[in-house]
């Protein structure tokens, strides 16, 4: 599988995953002044044969991946900190970025699973999605966690307003 972007190839086989720039010709200079400043964009497709699938499974790299880095950043940060860097810190950064990938990256796929489900039970796309999307996460998430029923209630709240306001500010800048 082949996921080409427009600055980077990603070339995916069962046995090797290979990154590439493609090549880019030089224009002869010219008079003028023209730039641009874009970022990197790596695109990943993930086929798991069903839509719903696809979308809970990309949730789950995209957002575990960003939680494995947000740990690696600071646990480098605290062993630099402290001047000590051992073969046991690097096990226990390395277990807790697995853990913590894990952790946000199932709460992502529920969360994107779930509002894939009522965007094709209500035949629309808008905020609403996003605020049962994330209640509906935020309840799922509070009651595996916890047995307190005010508590279950709160992260649904909380789990739908953040959701919301995600969604929101995403169309405002879109």
């Amino acid at each position: 599988m082949i996921v080409k972007s427009s600055y980077i190839y990603v070339c995916v086989s069962p046995r090797s995953i290979s990154i590439e720039q493609p090549d880019r010709r030089r224009a002869m200079p010219h008079g003028g002044f023209s730039g641009r400043l874009t970022s990197p964009k790596l695109g990943l497709a993930v086929d798991m044969g069903h839509p719903f699938l696809n979308h809970a499974v990309d949730g789950f790299i995209k957002i575990g991946a960003v939680s494995a880095c947000k740990v690696a950043a600071e646990e480098s940060f605290e062993c630099l900190h402290r001047g000590d860097v051992s073969k046991h810190k690097v096990e226990h950064a390395l277990k807790k970025m697995c853990k913590e990938g894990a952790y946000w990256g199932s709460i992502a796929g529920v969360y994107v699973g779930v509002e894939y489900g009522i965007d094709k039970i209500r035949g629309h796309r808008d905020w609403k999605n996003a605020m049962l999307g994330g209640a509906v996460t935020g309840a799922l998430v509070s009651a595996v966690n916890n047995n307190q029923r005010h508590k279950v209630v709160k992260n649904a709240i909380t789990g739908g307003a953040i959701a919301t306001a995600a969604e929101l500010l995403t169309n405002l800048t879109s």
